[in-house]
C-alpha cells in the first residue's frame, strides 16, 4: 500500500441537503490545509440538484461567493461515478461524447452535513468502491443523524437526555389532541425538531399550543417525523469535539468545552453562521467562551460523558457531541451528536493545541486505520446451502 501522501484525496460536498452551503465552507478549508500538508487533492462538489462537478476552481470559496456562481458551473464538465465491485477504487469518467477523461480517488474525505452525505449515504459508496473514507461508519452515520434514535439509544445506555416524544406525520394528522396532551405533559417551553436536519434548520419554540401547532408544521417541511423535546432551565449551551477511534477508547482525544450564548430562545442557523462571522465558524468570539465557565467537577463530567458517547455510538474519525446544562441542578444533558461538524470544528481544536494540519493529518490517518480493520473481516462463507434447495421447490407454481 502507497503512503498517504502519494494517494489522491477526494473532498466531496455540496449535495441535497439544506445544509449545502455549510459543506462548501467545510470542504474548502479541507481542501486549502490538505494541500498544504502536500496531499494531492480533487474537489468533488455535487450540485443542489445532484450533478457531480470535478475542478481545481470548485476548491476556492471565493467561487462559491459569487452569486453567479450556479450559472457559472455549466462551463465545468460533469462526471459520473464508475464502480467496479470486483476491484478496489472509486473512478469518475467525464460526461462527455468525445475524449472522456477519468479521476481516480483513493481516499474519501466527505465534507457533506445533513441529508445525502453525512447520514450513511455517501459512506455506504465509499464502503462499496473499498477506498478508505474519512469519518463514521455506515450504521453510526444513519443513527446519529436521526436525533430520535439517538435519544433513545442514550436512554438505553443510561445517558441523561432532556425529555421528549415524537411522532409521524401520519400519526399527528390522526391523533393531533393526543399527541398535543403528551406535549403538554413534558410541560412548556418545548422546542420541536424536524430530527433529521442539522444546524438548527427548522427548530422552533413553543410555549403554548398554538406555537406548538406551528412549530410542528414548520418541523414538518424538513422531515416526515418531528421531535418534541422539554426545555432545560438555566440553560448553558455546550460543546465538545471527540477524535479517535471507538476500537481504541484509551486514545480517544477530548477537545476543551466550548461554550455558545445566544440572544434568542436557543442557538439559531443565524447566530452559528451569519451573525458576527458565525460563532459556529469560530468567528464569532462575543458567542463562543472557550473553555466554558463550569466548574471543575462538571467539564471532567462533560468530558468523560464525551468519550462514553463517542465509543457507545461507535464513532470513528472526528465527532461533536453537544450537551444542554441546567446551571441551577447542575444537571448534564446529552443533546446530539454531530458525525461531521462544520469546519471540522477546527477553532475549538485549534483552542485546545491541535492545529488544522495535524488535525486533517489524523483524520487521514484514522481513515486509514478504519478501513485495514473493516478488511481484517471476513466477508465470504462456504455454507454448502446451494446444494440441498430443490430446485423443484423454487419453481413450484403458485
Amino acid at each position: 500500500m502507497k503512503d498517504s501522501s502519494n494517494k489522491t484525496i477526494g473532498v466531496f460536498f455540496g449535495s441535497r441537503s439544506p445544509e449545502h452551503d455549510v459543506s462548501i465552507i467545510t470542504a474548502c478549508l479541507a481542501i486549502g490545509g490538505l494541500r498544504t500538508l502536500g496531499f494531492n487533492v480533487v474537489p468533488i462538489y455535487i450540485s443542489k440538484d445532484g450533478t457531480w462537478f470535478i475542478h481545481e476552481d470548485l476548491g476556492n470559496l471565493d467561487f462559491y461567493q459569487d452569486p453567479t456562481y450556479r450559472d457559472a458551473l455549466t462551463k465545468y464538465p460533469e462526471y459520473r461515478l464508475s464502480l467496479d465491485f470486483a476491484s478496489p477504487g472509486m473512478t469518475f469518467e467525464k460526461k462527455s461524447l468525445i475524449g472522456g477523461s477519468k479521476i481516480t480517488i483513493d481516499i474519501a474525505f466527505p465534507c457533506f452535513h445533513g441529508p445525502n452525505g453525512e447520514d450513511g449515504t455517501m459512506q455506504g459508496i465509499f464502503e462499496i468502491a473499498q477506498i478508505p473514507y474519512v469519518g463514521c461508519a455506515v450504521t453510526t452515520s444513519a443513527v446519529t443523524m436521526d436525533k430520535v434514535l439517538t435519544k433513545e439509544i442514550c436512554v438505553q445506555h443510561s445517558i441523561p437526555t432532556a425529555e421528549f416524544v415524537y411522532f409521524s406525520r401520519t400519526e399527528w394528522g390522526s391523533y393531533k389532541e393526543d399527541i398535543i396532551k403528551q406535549v403538554e405533559d413534558l410541560g412548556y417551553p418545548v422546542f420541536v425538531k424536524p430530527p433529521r436536519a442539522g444546524s438548527s434548520i427548522g427548530i422552533t419554540q413553543a410555549r403554548n399550543a398554538k406555537q406548538l401547532e406551528g412549530a410542528i408544521n414548520v418541523a414538518l417541511k424538513f422531515d416526515h417525523k418531528v421531535l418534541v423535546e422539554k426545555g432545560v432551565s438555566n440553560l448553558a449551551d455546550l460543546t465538545v469535539a471527540v477524535i479517535g477511534n471507538h476500537l481504541d477508547p484509551g486514545n480517544v482525544k477530548i477537545s476543551e468545552i466550548q461554550e455558545s450564548r445566544f440572544s434568542d430562545d436557543f442557538f439559531t442557523y443565524e447566530e452559528k453562521y451569519l451573525s458576527g462571522g458565525g460563532a459556529q465558524l469560530g468567528n464569532a468570539t462575543k458567542n463562543t467562551i472557550i473553555p466554558a465557565e463550569i466548574d471543575e467537577k462538571t467539564t471532567d463530567t462533560i468530558k468523560a460523558m464525551a468519550q462514553h458517547i463517542f465509543v457507545t455510538f461507535e464513532c470513528s474519525g472526528i465527532s461533536r457531541v453537544d450537551f444542554l446544562y441546567d446551571r441551577t441542578s447542575k444537571k448534564v444533558y446529552a443533546n446530539e451528536i454531530n458525525t461531521l461538524p462544520g469546519t471540522l470544528y477546527h477553532h475549538l481544536w485549534k483552542q485546545s493545541g491541535v492545529s488544522l494540519g495535524e488535525l486533517l493529518r489524523t483524520l487521514v490517518r484514522l481513515a486509514e486505520e478504519s478501513f485495514n480493520a473493516r478488511n481484517s473481516l471476513t466477508y465470504s462463507f462456504s455454507s454448502g446451502i446451494l446444494k440441498h434447495v430443490g430446485a423443484g421447490k423454487l419453481s413450484k407454481k403458485m
